[in-house]
Order: C-alpha cells, then sequence, then structure tokens
C-alpha cells in the first residue's frame, strides 16, 4: 500500500500576529461599552407608557396629511426656497472646493510628474510648495469639521434670518467636502496618460488640462451631483434655525403640534429628493 504524501505544513501563527488581533478586538469592545453607558442607550425608554403615548399621538396626528389646495399653494415658495437653496449653496461649495482642492492636490503643488526632484534648488522650491498645500489642506479641515448647522447659526447671526445663512452654510460646509474629495480623486488618477504628455513636451499646463483633469472630470461631477442632493436634504434641516426653506416650515408645524402638516412637508421633501436622484443619474449616465 503506497503511503499518503504527507501534508502541507501549516505556518505557525505566532503571538506576534495574534497579540495586536486581539488587543484590537478588546479595544473595539471596550469602545462599544463606553459608548453605550455614556450615551445613555437605553432602547427600554421606547417602550414606556408615557413613551408610548407620545410616539402613538404623533403618528395619529400624522393622518390623515393635509393635502388641502390652500395649504400646499402655501407651500410652494418654501419648496421653490428649498431649491435655490440647495442650488445655490452647492454652486458656492464647488467655487470653494475647487481651487482649494486643486492647491490641497500633492501631485499638481509639489510632488509626482508635474514635480520631479532634480538639483537643490529645485528641492528648495518643492519645499515651499508645501506651504500653500499645507494651508489649503488645513483650511478644508476647518470647514468641514465644523457642521453645516453650526455654520448656518454663525451666519445667521451675521446676515440676519432667511434663505442667505442656509446658502453660505451648505457652501461653506460642503466646499471643504468638495475640495477634500477632489484632491483625492486627483491624486488617484492614472499617472500613464500624464507621463506620455510629459514624454512629447507637454508643457505643465498641457499635462493639467488634457492629461489630469479629463480623467478627474467624470468623478467631478457625480460627487458634485451627489453633494446636491445631500444639500436638498441639509436645507430642510437649516430651516430648524431660520435659515429659511421647508425646514422653518417644517419646524413651525411641529411646534404647533400640526401633525398632519408635517407628513405632506416630509412627502414633499421625500419628493424633492426623488427628483433630484432622478435628475443626477440622467446627468451621469450622459457623462459617463
Amino acid at each position: 500500500m503506497a503511503t499518503p504524501p504527507p501534508s502541507p505544513a501549516v505556518p505557525f501563527r505566532g503571538p506576534s500576529r495574534s497579540l495586536p488581533i486581539f488587543l484590537f478586538v478588546v479595544l473595539v469592545l471596550a469602545a462599544f461599552v463606553a459608548s453605550v453607558k455614556t450615551a445613555q442607550v437605553d432602547f427600554f425608554v421606547l417602550v414606556e407608557a408615557e413613551s408610548r403615548r407620545n410616539l402613538f399621538r404623533f403618528l395619529f396626528g400624522m393622518f390623515p396629511p393635509d393635502l388641502s389646495l390652500d395649504f400646499l399653494r402655501l407651500m410652494l415658495p418654501p419648496v421653490l426656497e428649498t431649491i435655490q437653496i440647495s442650488i445655490m449653496g452647492t454652486t458656492i461649495a464647488i467655487l470653494v472646493g475647487l481651487p482649494l482642492g486643486l492647491l490641497a492636490t500633492s501631485s499638481l503643488t509639489w510632488g509626482g510628474v508635474l514635480h520631479e526632484m532634480g538639483t537643490m534648488g529645485q528641492r528648495s522650491r518643492r519645499l515651499l510648495r508645501v506651504l500653500p498645500y499645507a494651508f489649503a489642506r488645513g483650511l478644508l479641515s476647518v470647514f468641514r469639521a465644523i457642521p453645516e448647522f453650526v455654520w448656518a447659526l454663525i451666519f445667521v447671526r451675521a446676515v440676519g434670518l432667511g434663505p442667505f445663512p442656509g446658502v453660505l452654510a451648505i457652501g461653506v460646509a460642503y466646499g471643504g467636502i468638495l475640495g477634500k474629495v477632489y484632491s483625492e480623486i486627483l491624486e488617484s488618477v492614472d499617472p500613464k496618460p500624464l507621463e506620455a504628455l510629459q514624454a512629447t513636451g507637454a508643457s505643465k499646463l498641457q499635462i493639467v488640462l488634457y492629461g489630469l483633469l479629463p480623467q478627474a472630470f467624470p468623478d467631478f461631477v457625480s460627487y458634485s451631483l451627489y453633494r446636491w442632493e445631500c444639500a436638498i436634504r441639509a436645507s430642510a434641516i437649516l430651516g430648524f434655525v431660520g435659515a429659511g426653506g421647508i425646514g422653518q416650515q417644517l419646524e413651525l408645524s411641529m411646534r404647533m403640534f400640526n401633525f398632519h402638516e408635517v407628513t405632506t412637508l416630509i412627502g414633499l421633501l421625500a419628493l424633492l429628493v426623488a427628483a433630484a436622484d432622478l435628475l443626477s443619474a440622467r446627468i451621469r449616465k450622459g457623462i459617463l
């Protein structure tokens, strides 16, 4: 009888690899337990008698929704205002995010194909180029770190109530997000077309215009449209601080316990988001 071939040796996983995994699992579990305690998570509160009464009062008050012509006619200006806030806010966000995103792209400012290492003088100039890169990165971080709700509170104090502080809040907060994403898109493009253009003697501007931006443009448009969809939802939240739009009327209806109006407003907001999603999909399909 032929002896079976020996089974392949299984490499021994020593403690050097298992210990970091064990420590990571312990850290995650400890963070979860601490978060449950600190955030005061208690699902049993939802089934208490008082919570059930308040929830049923809200749910039963939501139906039937207010679909009267007078109310819908009254809500037409806030709906249009919400759309206008989202469009202008996203436009400002693009105007803020695009130049900062270009400055925050390492392959444009101080590294990559456009800035190959050379003499000591070129190295010193490369160090100087890091300064605008670091400034743009820091500014984008500040814009992203402060939520649009807080920006709206700041701009309401600065320019007063109305849709304009909502526009500024979305423009600044989303400008930081778009700039960060734009820079990451530019840094992840395929460098081979850039190297091919450089080998033909193309200038840096030509490399950027004909090699870098065409590759990044579809992703630019796709993510910008996604942020526009988010801006429609955000404009509803900003209305709670007096920034206009559907959100302001939503806050008034909830304060007056007119929950049937809340249902109608939520439905209008859902229709706006669905329409924006459909339009964005059509534009993406046409570009991509």
